[in-house]
């Protein structure tokens, strides 16, 4: 049994595991270049990677759960809140493990997008898949596409903020070593 969408959650998935292998790449080529990976980075990384599997996970479950003939309507009931809860967990705990890391909070934008917005996306997804509204596979695969999305929003805020923070510590044009004698 094919549900709704399948191709659809085949290629998110396969997106989303493109983006955590770049967004690991990136940061593993900032330290071969010379940077010192920071709290943050390290961070980045662990959250980045986090949602990632969160999110193909949400993505291969409708059709893990289709191979066992499961009903329709139970397939995204199911995949909606084993999807949501952990998701909206993240969420909602994001600028308070960030803090207790890195020592303070996210910036405005990223809280915005990344916990605020991801967040009314998820539980308004949870919500309309739980309340048995048409089109439940179109409301899932679209909570899974813009949580995909804050999550890219985030991670290039992210580096901007950590390309300014090494900027703000080495500024161009100032050398480290010590002039000669």
């Amino acid at each position: 049994m094919e549900v709704k969408g399948t191709a659809l959650l085949y290629t998110l998935a396969g997106l989303m595991i493109t983006f955590a292998g770049f967004s690991a790449l990136l940061l593993g080529l900032r330290q071969a270049a010379g940077a010192r990976l920071s709290l943050l980075d390290r961070y980045l990384a662990k959250t980045v990677m986090t949602y990632i599997f969160v999110l193909t996970a949400g993505a291969l479950m409708p059709p893990l759960f289709a191979l066992y003939d499961i009903q329709e309507k139970w397939i995204w009931r199911g995949s909606g809140v084993l999807f949501a809860l952990p998701m909206l967990f993240l969420q909602v705990t994001y600028p308070r493990r960030r803090r207790k890391v890195v020592g303070k909070g996210p910036p405005p934008a990223i809280f915005a997008v990344f916990v605020v917005f991801g967040s009314a996306v998820t539980l308004a997804m949870l919500g309309y898949i739980l309340l048995g509204l048409q089109h439940s596979a179109a409301a899932y695969i679209t909570a899974l596409t813009l949580d995909f999305f804050t999550v890219a929003f985030g991670f290039v805020t992210a580096l901007d903020v950590i390309a300014l923070d090494v900027n703000m510590q080495h500024p161009m044009g100032v050398s480290e070593r010590p002039a000669p004698h």
